[in-house]
């Protein structure tokens, strides 16, 4: 779980999850608001960033330390806002420990739960269609930060974008990979806490950004 300035509400995603998955590790990515003493009061272990320095950089730095247990059998990438459903993520690592695929990503446009602005809707659509065309995988949600993946597809992984081009970055190393993959519908919560902060609408503006750089 990447985590930047999370305090208000890590901690219970963390309990929510640790009866799923015992095994949590946050990496906090420079918060200044003692969201690190919350996840580990809440049960989780923390690795720290001693400045900001993106999803990216926090997303990896978490594959890396994750790699280092000799008993690693899967490892999901989970917002720490509160917007995953744990029964998702639970479900896609079963599809990956049972042999099925590789890595497994969330699409929240497999089902109708999530409950999507017209605008960012049109947004991530429209960059879904754009991978599509440039690495031939045929993804709904190409911006999911729900995900399950097994370790040798971890150990693949070297994002060096730090900030919102991870994502892309991501695709466009598993296109080149070519692991088993599938998606998974995943219900995405748009909670009054994270469109506080913004992030519906600053995600679709730097998504639409870094096509327009394309």
């Amino acid at each position: 779980m990447p985590m930047y300035n999370e305090s208000t509400v890590v901690g219970d995603v963390i309990r929510g999850l640790l009866p799923t998955f015992p095994h949590v590790v946050c990496v906090d990515d420079g918060s200044t608001d003692g969201s690190q003493e919350v996840a580990r009061k809440a049960g989780a272990t923390v690795v720290q960033h001693p400045i900001n320095m993106g999803q990216g950089a926090a997303l990896q730095t978490g594959i890396e330390f994750a790699l280092q247990d000799p008993a690693l059998d899967c490892i999901v990438t989970f917002d720490s806002d509160g917007q995953h459903r744990v029964v998702d993520a639970e479900q896609m690592v079963q599809r990956v420990l049972s042999g099925e695929a590789d890595i497994v990503l969330g699409s929240r446009f497999l089902d109708d739960r999530t409950q999507i602005g017209w605008m960012k809707k049109l947004v991530l659509k429209t960059a879904a269609a754009q991978f599509r065309l440039s690495t031939g995988m045929a993804l709904s949600d190409a911006h999911n930060g729900l995900r399950a993946f097994n370790p040798y597809v971890a150990s693949k992984i070297n994002l060096t974008q730090n900030r919102m081009a991870h994502a892309s970055e991501l695709i466009h190393q598993l296109a080149e990979l070519k692991p088993r993959w599938v998606e998974h519908p995943v219900e995405i919560i748009y909670t009054d806490y994270s469109k506080g902060k913004g992030q519906s609408l600053l995600n679709s503006v730097n998504i639409v950004a870094e096509l327009l750089l394309k």
